[in-house]
């Protein structure tokens, strides 16, 4: 791996090898992680355990992700730059929150993202072969390591690789599902607890959006890759259409499934529903086959995470708001290379640390803010460059970008409220990036 200066603009360039396949792939990748494997009981028991209001909130929040990716596809098509919502939020609204946004998502989101899957990937591996804890450690870090060696070689081959689990992990819900739709003993929409049919309120929809959210975390990193996507105006506005698309209609089975096998009160009491769903239909063995899911599920999404994410810091050292070093691009491979090495050295560190899972919760929901922040760019884009010809504009401006940054503000209005020492450390460590941003700007 050479450290050196690239001699030529080619080399200072990420080339343009993703096409609207990896895309998808990637948005489908990323997404689905543990979530829709443990999440749907929490859905469910915040709604009162009524079916047919938790798919509207799984309806909803794909929804929403989709008006926001809509939103997003404009701006991709815009301005197909390496760093996606940084080069939004740093174009529209300046540099600061551009900066505490990539703060952000370097030391909290991503690298807590990547350090949890990674974390989540030991624990599971465990059922199957006996792991002390610091063993345990050091797979969670060989599976960072491993991931980063291939995102460094070859951004097409850490696309293919996002293909083949992806392809894998999507294929055993699918068949999950339908054997649990075919052999459960509970009617999908007639399943209910008759003693908690009530709904829980504002405050219990809320909470059942957070969950489904989360579970939905991550489509926008392709926005990310928009620098290094081939017809990006084209590719990027289908490859959101059909990768949400496709996680909406993924994620409806797989809830439908559960609740056929367990019923509603089962299914809201769980915490690891998938397996339990399974084992009720199928026998105690088949629980393993949830496992391995999971296991390729976690490994497909850090790798479409590292696959991504890097991308934003490489623009902020290009700004010259982060470390020089992470704008280089290797001159053989054609990748940030000192940007994936940062982001996954500090992916390794919380991940051996493996005390961070609390602070995580406490940030990944101030994403929302910043979001809700890129997609209002839109509005600023059209009105400085009201004449510029774009290959594809979102579908019903002003309406959807404005629904999607109010459901953002929303949410983040309602965590304040409900858990307001939550939204306290989240917003404190944010405002850590205050002496970071004097620092390099000075």
């Amino acid at each position: 791996m050479s450290g050196a200066e690239p001699s030529d603009k080619s080399a200072t360039q990420l080339p343009r090898v993703l096409g609207r396949r990896d895309l998808v792939f990637m948005i489908i990748g990323a997404v689905i992680g543990s979530g829709i494997f443990l999440v749907p009981g929490a859905v469910l028991s915040s709604v009162g355990d009524s079916v047919p209001l938790a798919a509207l909130v799984w309806l909803l929040g794909g929804i929403l992700s989709l008006l926001g990716a809509l939103t997003y596809a404009e701006l991709s098509a815009r301005h197909p730059r390496a760093g996606g919502l940084y080069i939004y939020i740093r174009d529209c609204f300046g540099a600061l929150p551009a900066f505490l946004f990539g703060w952000t998502f370097f030391f909290v989101i991503s690298a807590g993202t990547v350090a949890t899957l990674a974390v989540a990937f030991a624990n599971y591996l465990s059922e199957f072969i006996p792991l002390s804890r610091w063993l345990a450690k050091v797979i969670a870090v060989g599976m960072i390591l491993s991931i980063t060696l291939i995102n460094v070689r070859s951004t097409q081959q850490s696309a293919a690789l996002t293909t083949i689990t992806t392809t894998l992990k999507v294929t055993a819900i699918v068949a999950f599902s339908i054997i649990l739709l075919r052999y459960g003993q509970f009617p999908v929409f007639g399943s209910y607890s008759h003693g908690k049919r009530v709904v829980t309120g504002i405050a219990g929809f809320g909470s059942a959006m957070i969950s489904v959210l989360w579970a939905y975390e991550g489509w926008q990193y392709i926005t990310f890759s928009a620098g290094e996507t081939t017809n990006p105006q084209r590719n990027i506005p289908l490859a959101f259409l059909i990768g949400t698309g496709t996680l909406i209609a993924v994620y409806l089975l797989a809830n439908a499934g559960y609740v056929a096998a367990l019923g509603a009160e089962d299914v809201a009491r769980s915490t690891g529903v998938a397996a339990a769903a399974l084992t009720r239909v199928a026998g105690n063995g088949t629980s393993k086959l949830v496992g391995i899911a999971i296991l390729v599920s976690m490994f497909s999404a850090a790798n479409a995470s590292l696959l991504t994410a890097p991308r934003v810091y490489y623009a902020m050292a290009k700004d010259g708001l982060f470390f020089e070093s992470l704008a280089r691009i290797h001159p053989v491979y054609g990748t940030p290379v000192y940007a994936i090495a940062a982001a996954a050295c500090w992916s390794a560190v919380l991940a051996a640390i493996g005390s961070f899972e609390q602070l995580l919760t406490f940030v990944v929901f101030f994403g929302w803010v910043f979001y809700a922040l890129a997609a209002a760019s839109v509005f600023v884009y059209r009105r400085r460059e009201p004449l510029a010809v774009l290959a594809y504009r979102v579908p019903g401006y002003p309406l959807a970008p404005m629904m999607f940054v109010m459901a953002a503000a929303g949410l983040v209005i309602i965590t304040i409220v409900t858990q307001p020492q939550r939204a306290g450390i989240g917003l404190a460590v944010v405002m850590l990036g205050l002496p970071a941003y004097g620092y390099w700007r000075r």
